[in-house]
């Protein structure tokens, strides 16, 4: 449980406990009823607080929801009960029906709002709607997603159909490790600016900067998992640690790792390949390169063309962790025109 609502809820005991001595104070009759007004004072802040936990969840945007519907519903009652056809009949009936109405209707929208909540937002003292555009998908970033840098070549395909929530948080976090004294963390952190700028220049990507904060380091984890929760939206991370502990409370993960391995086009054998050698191989005679994926390629008879774009057939493939282990055999050296 959040400490500091701990402290409000005991708080809020003490005060309810504290109102009830109060009155007995003031009122001369209460004064032999000390201990059963300390007793009612407790019951009372205590139902209050059960309450309170029992609406767990329930957001502003719910209570919004609620509000709306219950002034809808009664108007709607007092229209259909203001209207001619109740202005002639038993006067008992009447009320009866009006009372009814005042019930359902408020019930009924009530009902209606709260299922359709996420499509106005309710701004007190003002009422105005807001598209949400509930129909696009949203995905999270987070800070090691931005350093990974792979984001903005996706984005720039347009294959990622989504609205890219950037929490404010994620900023701060990632301007701290650019302004670190040690370079490794700083040309990541840089890294990750630049990638950021690189999305901001894609057009049609709708990005939306979330404003939200977190008091610890620590806490950003978890505060990045709730938002996912609370925004209905999917988190791209390369941290599999977080991965995990998102997926265990049912958030989606967008794992750019899987992306990349299931785009690596299918090798068949008999298939010619141009790659540039790069270093020997193992065995006599043998040479290795990489295709541009990353997949490992072992040439046959390509020592000789260490340094040099070369053509070859494929005539194997190991799985291994990384990807594929390719087995060819040299076919002749690419002469450039």
């Amino acid at each position: 449980m959040n400490k500091t609502l701990l402290v409000l809820r005991i708080g809020f005991l003490a005060l309810c406990v504290g109102v009830s001595l109060l009155l007995c104070y003031t009122i001369r009759e209460w004064d032999h009823y000390r201990t059963m007004a300390v007793l009612v004072g407790g019951l009372i802040g205590t139902l209050i607080v059960l309450v309170d936990v029992m609406l767990k969840g329930f957001s502003l945007r719910g209570l919004s929801a609620l509000t709306f519907g219950l002034g809808i519903g009664f108007i709607l009652a007092w229209l259909i009960g203001s209207s001619p056809l109740l202005e002639q009949g038993d006067p008992q009936v009447l009320y009866l029906v009006r009372l009814g109405l005042f019930v359902i209707c408020p019930y009924l929208a009530t009902v209606v709002a709260l299922r359709g909540k996420d499509e106005f937002n309710f701004v007190i003292p003002y009422m105005r709607f807001v598209p949400h555009e509930v129909d696009v998908p949203l995905v999270i970033i987070d800070t090691s997603a931005l350093i990974d840098g792979r984001i903005a070549r996706v984005c720039e395909t347009q294959f990622l159909g989504a609205g890219l929530v950037i929490p404010s948080f994620v900023l701060t976090e990632l301007q701290t490790i650019a302004d670190s004294p040690e370079p490794i963390m700083q040309a990541r952190g840089r890294r990750g600016l630049e990638v950021l700028n690189e999305l901001r220049k894609i057009k049609r990507l709708d990005i939306r900067i979330h404003q939200s904060e977190v008091a610890r380091r620590q806490d950003i984890e978890a505060k990045l998992v709730f938002l996912a929760q609370s925004m209905k939206a999917k988190l791209l991370t390369t941290d599999v640690n977080l991965a995990k502990m998102a997926q265990f409370q049912g958030v989606q993960w967008l794992n750019l790792n899987a992306l990349e391995k299931a785009l690596r086009p299918e090798m068949v054998v008999g298939e010619s390949i141009e790659l540039e050698l790069v270093k020997p191989g193992k065995d006599e005679g043998q040479a290795v390169g990489y295709m541009p994926d990353g997949s490992l390629v072992v040439v046959n008879n390509g020592r000789a063309y260490i340094g040099k774009h070369v053509t070859a057939e494929i005539i194997g493939a190991l799985p291994t962790g990384n990807g594929k282990m390719i087995f060819a055999n040299l076919l002749g050296e690419v002469v450039s025109n």
